[in-house]
């Protein structure tokens, strides 16, 4: 595994760890990471929709804004996909913003 792939998986597992706590501000950073390929990871515009949404839905209106840009480069199903994920990973985590 080469460094760069080390720093994103930290990167990520950092952030997702304060995501399950509800930690809007790692909301928003993973969509950053997912919509930037930000330290090596591999950019995948669902995700970052995915990470934009609850982050918005936590009150960030930054994260408003940069889901609405990627949404502009994604299908109508893309982004339903996104939205079902969000749902799904609320669902899961038990997760709320704070």
């Amino acid at each position: 595994m080469g460094k760069s792939v080390k720093s994103a998986t930290f990167l990520i597992e950092s952030h997702l760890q304060q995501a399950a706590r509800g930690d809007a501000e790692a909301w928003f950073e993973l969509g950053m990471v997912y919509s930037s390929g930000a330290a090596g990871s591999d950019i995948d515009l669902i995700e970052a929709h995915k990470w934009f949404n609850l982050a918005a839905m936590g009150g960030n209106p930054r994260a408003q804004e940069c889901r609405s840009e990627i949404a502009d480069y994604m299908s109508a199903f893309e982004i339903a996909e996104a939205q079902k994920q969000a749902r799904a990973w609320l669902n899961q985590s038990g997760a709320r913003a704070h």
